[in-house]
């Protein structure tokens, strides 16, 4: 029994320094972006590189002041803003459906649903340039790139949200109805309220993905004023140089509040993901 044990624990100990090492490797772009970006020009090219600065340099100031950032970072949370909530209101209703009934039918709209989701952003942005470009809709660049990555991350929202409306016991919604309430009552009353963790969960990935769009963004929108963060980010970069310094802080000020929401919520964004997987 104590050999068990031994096993057990050595087992358990060569788990956790995998996990560790592997959890190092993949946050070590993140440490060395914050530390970069208190580096001065110096220090970043210096060979052999310094894991952490001297003496730390901040450009927050001069960074937010030379490009505007508040203003292209306004334009993201827009725009995050407006996928978001027409991604809510287009799929919750789709993916309710689609976890209550079933038929060939139902099946064959998923497997469509699915298949949305494989085509990248790159393939579709020329197709969609020339369509609202015929239509006026390039008159209103916000809302063309809220349009484009509406359709891009509406398979994502409705797969994950059909997932957590399976976990709703269809008992509840069959007694309500036996009650008298209509089918819309019924959803709105019963199963938007106990679906509705998945649904706040789905809708934030939404938003952190739409929040970093950068290829419809780049393709759509032509006018500096209605540019987001991730496009604001190329006034550092010439053709005869990059200033990797403040590249560095451009970068650690826009993903900084995207971490804070992300650790914020990490526990509700696991269980909204593995919603449904015992099913």
């Amino acid at each position: 029994m104590s050999t068990l044990r031994e096993g057990e624990r050595m087992k358990r100990y060569v788990l956790l320094v995998v996990g560790l090492t592997f959890a190092a490797i993949y946050l070590f772009p993140l440490y060395w972006m914050y530390v970069t970006a208190l580096k001065s020009g110096a220090e970043i090219f210096k060979n052999p590189p310094d894991f952490w600065p001297r003496v730390p340099h901040l450009h927050v100031v001069s960074v937010w002041e030379q490009t505007r950032m508040g203003h292209y970072l306004l334009n993201s949370l827009l725009v995050g803003g407006g996928v978001t909530a027409l991604v809510a209101l287009i799929g919750t209703g789709c993916a309710y459906v689609l976890a209550r009934y079933r038929n060939i039918w139902i099946d064959i709209a998923l497997f469509a649903i699915l298949m949305m989701q494989v085509l990248p952003s790159s393939l579709m942005v020329t197709p969609l340039f020339v369509a609202f470009n015929l239509v006026g809709l390039l008159e209103w660049p916000r809302l063309s790139v809220i349009l484009a990555q509406s359709a891009k991350m509406l398979p994502l929202y409705i797969v994950l949200c059909r997932a957590t409306f399976l976990q709703v016991p269809r008992a509840l919604e069959d007694a309500s109805l036996v009650d008298g309430t209509s089918r819309i009552g019924a959803f709105v009353r019963i199963n938007l309220p106990l679906a509705r963790n998945g649904i706040l969960v789905t809708s934030v990935l939404v938003f952190l993905q739409s929040f970093g769009e950068y290829v419809y963004a780049r393709s759509l929108i032509s006018k500096d004023q209605y540019e987001t963060a991730t496009v604001g980010l190329m006034s550092f970069m010439g053709p005869n140089g990059s200033d990797w310094s403040d590249i560095m802080t451009y970068a650690a000020i826009y993903v900084t509040p995207i971490l804070i929401i992300f650790i914020l919520l990490q526990r509700r964004i696991v269980s909204g993901l593995t919603a449904g997987a015992l099913k």
